[in-house]
């Protein structure tokens, strides 16, 4: 069983995830790191040259990779649930973990981090806040058919979050 982490971005995949894998003993994978490296470019020129849809088909055959093996920790990139079908490929290879923040949470995480201009091109061209509030507002059915488990990351450190997974996980009565 996979544990595949979903979520706007800044929500804490990455992270919880590296911790999660070591906590739990399993592999750790990132479907952006595996998606760039397979293309051989950052995420914002993917998206210059090819388009979200090319930046997503190229998603998409990573996830199918991916879950091809087991008993990995996944954090998967924001807009992995648009394609029912790789919603329908967590489900069936693993337990899905929606990964949760507020909006000035996110935002201050998105200002915070370096990579933010390299690897997160803007979704909607507006401004940062508005973003967000308009993608969390479109996505958020997505992220509720998809998850098994939901987890607030804006309170707590990154360990804390870990603890609450792990606790989720043998909720849902999950061999870890």
């Amino acid at each position: 069983m996979n544990i595949f982490l979903i979520g706007y971005r800044c929500t804490g995949k990455t992270t919880i995830g590296r911790l999660l894998s070591q906590k739990l003993a399993r592999p750790f994978i990132d479907t952006d790191q595996q998606v760039e490296k397979k293309c051989g470019q950052p995420i914002a020129q993917i998206v210059a040259e090819s388009g979200w849809d090319g930046f997503r088909d190229a998603e998409k055959k990573i996830l199918k990779q991916v879950c091809a093996s087991e008993n990995q920790v996944v954090a998967t990139g924001g807009g992995i649930i648009l394609d029912p079908a790789n919603i329908a490929l967590m489900k069936k290879t693993g337990v899905v973990i929606w990964l949760q923040a507020d909006l000035q949470t996110i935002e201050s995480r998105l200002a915070e981090d370096a990579q933010t201009k390299a690897q997160r091109p803007s979704l909607t061209g507006g401004g940062l806040l508005d973003e967000i509030a308009q993608v969390l507002v479109a996505r958020g059915p997505l992220y509720t058919r998809a998850m098994d488990v939901a987890i607030d990351t804006g309170e707590g450190t990154p360990q804390d979050c870990c603890a609450k997974a792990i606790d989720a996980l043998r909720r849902l009565d999950q061999k870890i």
